[in-house]
């Protein structure tokens, strides 16, 4: 399962992969121009920050500086504000805005994890509340790393019904979505999510899925630290 970051060593290993892979989107959405317009690419099933040397963190203020540009000229172009959003996401993870060592932002990442989460909300308007996958993805770590489980809820089920996400790749969005779900005490929300999870899940993974989520359920902090450890 894709989305299986239990391990801390694990998260650790994905972190510069998906660090590279957001800069790469960004790459192709602002500079070499690929996916103008309302973007609906983009098979990723997980985004996770990293930090990095100095020359990565120049080069990802770099990035946004050229989205900035970008939706300047372009303001009205959905896919510059999604390579925004992947600017800010990689530029909260570089350099003096995010602690390696505790494996926390600091309150300048924060900012700009504030900042990509208001850039979200105008490319969800403008992609006409139909973003693609690896933009809800984004999304959804942003508001679950500002501790805003509502949102994180919604654009992880924005994430579920993506399209062309087939209906296995939509599992981890739909477990993700029920426990931010319950972490924001949305019970019924988060049930109707759980549902799809029990619907979609292998068996092999049914009961161990189904018993993280009633946990997540009965107590709000629970989800939030299932929150952490699963999504």
């Amino acid at each position: 399962m894709l989305f299986d970051l239990r391990s801390r060593r694990r998260r650790g290993a994905v972190r510069v992969i998906y660090l590279f892979l957001a800069v790469v989107m960004v790459a192709g959405l602002v500079l070499v121009g690929v996916g103008t317009g309302s973007n609906n690419g983009g098979l990723l099933n997980a985004f996770t920050n990293g930090s990095s040397g100095s020359g990565q963190n120049d080069a990802v203020t770099s990035e946004v500086g050229a989205a900035l540009k970008a939706i300047k000229k372009h303001p009205d172009s959905a896919s510059d504000w999604a390579a925004l959003v992947a600017a800010r996401w990689s530029a909260a993870g570089t350099g003096s805005d995010y602690n390696s060592t505790t494996d926390e932002y600091t309150s300048s990442g924060k900012k700009q994890l504030r900042y990509a989460a208001q850039d979200w909300t105008k490319y969800l308007t403008l992609a006409g509340d139909k973003p693609n996958l690896t933009t809800s993805i984004l999304a959804a770590r942003i508001y679950q790393n500002l501790s805003q489980w509502a949102p994180a809820s919604t654009a992880w089920e924005y994430a579920a019904t993506a399209e062309p996400a087939p209906a296995v790749d939509a599992l981890n969005p739909y477990f993700c979505m029920a426990l931010n779900s319950y972490a924001a005490k949305l019970t019924d929300k988060g049930d109707l999510a759980s549902a799809e999870v029990t619907k979609l899940a292998p068996k092999a993974k049914k009961l161990t899925l189904q018993t993280t989520l009633k946990s997540a359920k009965s107590s709000a902090t629970t989800a939030q630290e299932s929150v952490v450890e699963e999504c």
